[in-house]
């Protein structure tokens, strides 16, 4: 039993018994940048991308690409990272959020992005470390997400260094060892724990999976390819990208698959590494026990990858087969391109209206969006093993009954747990006030068995376990937006209440996120910023 089994359990109980610091108030004033700051960095705009027609949200959003793999090339990294972390419109519409006062204030704007972020934080850095395949000189470079553009951060090749610290060959994978061009992906901790503290590793290991789970979404629909790796030498890449593991901690690896790259030597060992600093905005930078506990606890064997089928003990378990069947229609084939269905993805905040209920092929496409959002590939284990179960709590979805369900991926079925309108239920246990639950169609709970994730592979599992949950929300979200359906994504849930409404105690499973669809109030005011 590691420190991670406490945290998890905190975690669950945060809504009767607050996590301290229990006083902390963020001090807005002095809040972070909302990205990291290398004064004098040479930067490197990067170039637009054109998503070929073909190029639809369907098959971006299906297990598996067709046809043969394309390798990248630095138009379509740039699309990716665009599409995903750059920011692509200003947010202004009118909805119930806590925010909306600063809002018409460029000052405090709030810019949309392909991926969702928990409070709209995006506290996850990405890094492009390129050997000499690529078009730039090799070296380390930042991903700018308000410039698009790249700041180079130290110059010379250091891929070797990369793919030295994901250590065996055969387990990291043919991408791994066959290419000089990764992209490293780094969590800033005080960009979200100045607003959520001790709840902020929690929050921020579900924005390294929404980050993943879009640029595999991305890369299908393209015939590209995203595996990520979460079992590496933390502490040798950390110093490579100058950072301490205290205060950001590496999460994650993407080997690009590149044309005319292949594997280069490491340099001479501790001689390479960033030296330039992201200067911080805050003049004070709380540092709290529980994030640097579950950083500490993740990282002390990140390197030991467990052996393939290591998570079978912690998988999901199958909905009982003695409950009510409710057949779901097949999903609605989705014809949207994906960079349309990530720009326009958004959250609803108030703008639910029962009145115009979810269609069934509505909610059985989102399901399987979520399903399918469950599987992160490369060496997380949970392409063959799935961690995450799927519940429903239907109340205004056409030709479905209202009450609890657990969803069966396998037969695309419903298996009603508990009969009855939840509306009620799903409010009182919701702790803001930007959503009317009882107006949404129907609500998905993702659980997973976080203690059995834990003792199977260890404290870093939670790194995956969360991964896999951020993962499966931005599967929504992206596939809510490209059926034109409402989505809202929430976080702030009594977690004990869901259990036992659920009956989720006998199978320790633990439900971490809520994510709401529905129809929504028509012509909402908004503020058209392409045209402004």
């Amino acid at each position: 039993m590691g420190y991670a089994h406490d945290y998890a359990a905190a975690i669950v109980r945060r809504g009767r018994v607050p996590m301290p610091p229990a006083d902390f108030v963020p001090n807005w004033a002095d809040g972070p940048r909302k990205t990291k700051f290398y004064p004098g960095a040479d930067t490197v705009p990067l170039p637009g991308h054109t998503v070929p027609p073909e190029a639809t949200t369907g098959r971006g959003l299906a297990p598996d690409h067709e046809g043969p793999e394309r390798p990248f090339d630095l138009p379509a990294l740039s699309g990716m990272l665009r599409d995903s972390y750059g920011l692509t419109g200003r947010r202004l519409g009118v909805q119930a959020n806590t925010d909306l006062g600063a809002l018409p204030f460029h000052p405090l704007a709030n810019w949309s992005r392909g991926t969702a972020s928990g409070g709209g934080l995006y506290p996850v850095s990405i890094y492009w470390v390129s050997g000499p395949s690529g078009p730039l000189p090799p070296g380390v470079h930042y991903y700018a997400t308000r410039h698009h553009a790249m700041q180079r951060l130290l110059a010379g090749d250091v891929s070797g260094e990369v793919r030295e610290a994901l250590g065996d060959p055969a387990s990291a994978g043919e991408r791994a060892a066959c290419t000089d061009q990764f992209l490293v992906l780094g969590v800033k901790y005080w960009q979200n724990a100045f607003k959520y503290n001790s709840f902020s590793f929690h929050a921020v290991t579900m924005d390294v999976g929404t980050v993943v789970q879009t640029w595999r979404i991305w890369a299908r629909s393209q015939g590209l390819c995203v595996e990520p790796l979460m079992w590496f030498d933390e502490r040798r890449l950390a110093r490579l990208l100058g950072v301490r593991t205290e205060d950001e901690g590496v999460f994650a690896v993407v080997p690009l698959r590149w044309r005319g790259a292949r594997a280069r030597p490491a340099p001479p060992a501790d001689t390479a590494t960033v030296r330039r600093r992201d200067t911080e905005r805050s003049r004070t930078v709380v540092a709290f026990d529980a994030v640097r506990g579950m950083q500490a606890a993740t990282e002390e064997h990140a390197a030991r990858r467990p052996p393939a089928g290591a998570l079978a003990p912690a998988a999901a378990p199958v909905p009982d087969p003695g409950l009510p069947a409710v057949p779901l229609p097949a999903p609605v084939p989705m014809d949207t391109d994906v960079r349309t269905a990530l720009r326009d993805r958004r959250s609803s905040f108030g703008r639910f209206d029962a009145r115009r209920p979810l269609s069934a092929e509505h909610l059985a496409s989102c399901l399987a969006a979520a399903a399918a959002g469950a599987s992160l590939g490369g060496d997380t284990g949970t392409t063959t093993t799935r961690i995450a179960g799927l519940y429903a709590f239907v109340g205004h979805t056409e030709g479905i009954a209202p009450g609890a369900y657990a969803y069966d991926p396998a037969a695309h079925t419903l298996r009603l747990v508990k009969a009855g309108a939840p509306g009620t239920f799903l409010q009182k246990n919701y702790f803001l006030a930007n959503y009317n639950l009882e107006q949404t169609g129907a609500v998905l709970v993702p659980t997973v068995r976080t203690g059995a994730v834990l003792d199977t592979v260890g404290d870093r599992g939670y790194r995956i376990a969360n991964a896999v949950v951020g993962a499966i929300s931005q599967s929504v979200y992206t596939a809510a937006s490209a059926l034109g359906v409402g989505c809202g994504v929430a976080l702030g849930f009594d977690n004990v209440s869901y259990t036992e409404e659920l009956g989720l105690e006998r199978t320790g499973e633990a439900p971490l996120l809520i994510m709401m669809l529905g129809g929504e109030r028509p012509a909402p005011a908004d503020f058209r910023h392409e045209i402004a």
